[in-house]
């Protein structure tokens, strides 16, 4: 997989160029994501014992760093592993290699009550709009919702 290292600035349609792509800011400090070699893959089954025969190789070799106070956007194709990724970060799907660290924590390596304490620090919006923002909620409400599940509010706010 080839890719362009990031953050860098695009330009605006009609100016000009920059004579160059470094960025005005740099970040001290360490990236509050790191992103390593991820690799998910998922089983193809078939024939008439319904075994498994090959593998998608949805994500491979995936490596980022994001930054405190960044936003991270994945585009590309359509089944070209952008939810898969970010699935992946969560620990929503199984993982076949690679490293995942936020905040200096590794979340492959997590499980149970440590693996959903440290979901309520990252958050991740599906591509399909209407599974991901309800059209009957406001929008309060879909701010809300993950702050309830996970037991955040209390009293008068949890109503």
């Amino acid at each position: 997989m080839r890719g362009q290292d990031l953050p860098r600035r695009f330009p605006l349609p009609g100016q000009p160029l920059a004579e160059s792509e470094t960025p005005d800011t740099v970040v001290a400090g360490e990236p509050i994501l790191q992103v390593r070699d991820l690799v998910a893959r998922f089983p193809v089954r078939g024939g008439l014992l319904n075994r498994v025969t090959r593998e998608v190789h949805a994500v491979e070799k995936v490596s980022f760093d994001l930054w405190p106070g960044e936003t991270l956007s994945l585009v590309g194709e359509s089944g070209c592993g952008k939810s898969t990724t970010g699935r992946a970060l969560l620990r929503l799907v199984e993982t076949q290699g690679g490293t995942i660290t936020f905040d200096g924590q590794r979340i492959d390596t997590l499980a149970g009550g440590k693996l959903q304490a440290l979901r309520r620090n990252i958050q991740f919006i599906f591509q399909d709009p209407y599974a991901s923002l309800d059209p009957r909620q406001t929008v309060g409400d879909s701010i809300m919702e993950p702050l309830r599940v996970h037991g955040l509010l209390r009293g008068e706010a949890a109503r």
